[in-house]
């Protein structure tokens, strides 16, 4: 039997936030037709399936979208359109009312498969954060993701038992392929721990901090796991993640701490064993530093808020 370790920076993230991918809408378009989408809350997934059209983000120059590209945006309002020219209408009247198939004409020229990923209402800006406002994978760089999309248009088209977990399914496994295809593009410029696992040079040292946070790592330890100096990998790591290498190892084992307390009754001091800490004080002082609560009173607040629940 072979067992593969699945224990990654990014599976931990996605864990962490509670991505979920949820399938909403086909748009298919003909003639000339403009669409203007509010910013969302959290993540807009969609994929080309066919013909062309220009997506326009605020104070940004427009981008063509062609059949087989895959677009994600956050935190930004956005329109869609067959011309830039084109005067555009709002997505809430467009969708009002029109369920999971919307058209405009005969739908002949484009056709958009989209979807939303939900992320946990309090720790979803770990991923937004991490991301440019608009990513465009283009189909020359989506590599599986074309089959994945095949699919996802027969699950959509059919009538088989379960075909709407179905694309729910589909639309996660291919927001996964596309995170992976934007990393390698080897130009995820945007700081966060995203563009840290796409630099090869501090990718070994992230991995490492998520595969064990409860680990006493220092910067000279992780320096020596990417074979660099101390400071070259300090500095290296601060530019590219946004954070010193110490203050992210806090920030990320407070962050399990923080989803584990708002989803859970696990004991306060089993919490601050597994993470590292071996005492309930010194964890309470490093999580009231990054939460600006106390352990106790934030449990006390999301569980009553209902925040961490799904």
């Amino acid at each position: 039997m072979i067992v593969q370790n699945m224990h990654d920076a990014l599976s931990d993230v996605l864990g962490a936030i509670d991505a979920r991918a949820l399938f909403s809408v086909r748009f298919a378009a003909s003639g000339p037709w403009s669409v203007a989408f509010p910013a969302p809350s959290y993540l807009k997934f969609n994929a080309v399936r066919r013909g062309a059209a220009w997506i326009i983000e605020d104070g940004a120059a427009p981008r063509r979208v062609e059949a087989g590209d895959c677009l994600v945006v956050s935190g930004r309002s956005f329109t869609l359109c067959s011309d830039p020219k084109v005067p555009s209408v709002p997505a809430s009247k467009v969708f009002a009312n029109a369920g999971l198939d919307v058209t405009i004409g005969d739908g002949s020229d484009f056709v958009l498969l989209g979807g939303s990923v939900n992320l946990d209402t309090v720790d979803g800006s770990l991923l937004t954060d991490a991301l440019p406002p608009l990513v465009v994978i283009k189909s020359d760089d989506a590599g599986p993701i074309g089959w994945l999309l095949e699919q996802l248009d027969r699950e959509w088209n059919g009538t088989a038992p379960g075909s709407r977990v179905a694309c729910n399914d589909l639309l996660r496994l291919t927001f996964i392929y596309v995170l992976r295809a934007y990393l390698a593009q080897d130009r995820a410029q945007h700081p966060g721990w995203l563009a840290g696992l796409a630099d090869n040079r501090l990718a070994p040292a992230l991995r490492a901090i998520h595969a064990d946070p409860a680990h006493p790592w220092t910067v000279e330890t992780l320096a020596r796991l990417v074979g660099q100096s101390r400071s070259t990998f300090a500095e290296r790591f601060k530019v590219t993640v946004g954070a010193s290498p110490m203050d992210y190892l806090v920030r990320w084992r407070m962050r399990i701490a923080a989803a584990r307390l708002r989803r859970g009754e696990e004991p306060l001091p089993r919490i601050a064993q597994s993470l590292g800490y071996a005492s309930d004080s010194a964890f309470a002082a490093a999580f009231r530093r990054v939460l600006m609560e106390s352990p106790a009173r934030y449990r006390s607040i999301h569980r009553a808020s209902g925040a961490g629940a799904r």
